[in-house]
């Protein structure tokens, strides 16, 4: 198949990831046809098979390469004490994602969308993102640092709440992110301790 003249696989190949990002994002993945992404990038429909298989595997790597681009950068250091640990966690958590709303929105909205199979890898990945902050949590509870009752709870209400700044938090709103995440470390603090 001819590629489209002025066509790169290095510019077009991103230019389609992100246009499916952001209608995913938009619209809604069940909404979104091929043909709406390759409008979007300026190629024709049968283009875009250049680039992925089928829509599937666009959300699939977009899913994928979120969550493992946020287990690259998440560092715990365990020479630390349990408090400074989580606080390290929730400033690392409202930081990465402040900058990637729709990786956000559809991973937790598009996320039922997925094939079993790819769902699985993609939940995988997941749990080790929670996993990393119930061993904060229970290193925690464990040397008397804590007071939870169930680590597992707190893992999952803690991350449901800071992942909730993004769907309301506004660079140039009435407050800076550091104040936001001043403001949720307390929160997250006070819960734990």
């Amino acid at each position: 198949m001819a590629r489209t003249t002025g066509s790169h696989s290095d510019i077009t190949g991103p230019k389609v990831r992100d246009a499916a990002l952001r209608l995913f994002a938009q619209n809604g993945y069940a909404a979104v046809s091929m043909r709406a992404i390759a409008t979007e990038v300026g190629v024709q429909a049968g283009a875009l098979y250049n680039y992925t298989p089928d829509k599937q595997t666009l959300l699939f790597n977009l899913l994928h390469d979120h969550m493992e681009e946020l287990l690259e950068a998440q560092r715990d250091d365990i020479t630390t004490s349990p408090l400074d640990r989580l606080r390290d966690f929730v400033d690392f958590h409202i930081r990465f994602h402040a900058d990637r709303p729709d990786e956000v929105f559809i991973s937790y909205m598009e996320l039922r969308n997925l094939t079993a199979e790819n769902f699985n890898v993609v939940e995988t990945l997941r749990r080790s993102y929670e996993d990393r902050l119930e061993t904060i949590l229970q290193h925690g509870a464990a040397t008397g640092d804590f007071v939870i009752a169930d680590t597992k709870i707190a893992t999952l209400a803690v991350i449901a709440m800071l992942t909730g700044v993004n769907t309301w938090f506004r660079s140039g709103g009435r407050l800076s992110l550091d104040q936001v995440i001043a403001q949720y470390w307390d929160m997250v603090r006070k819960a734990v301790l």
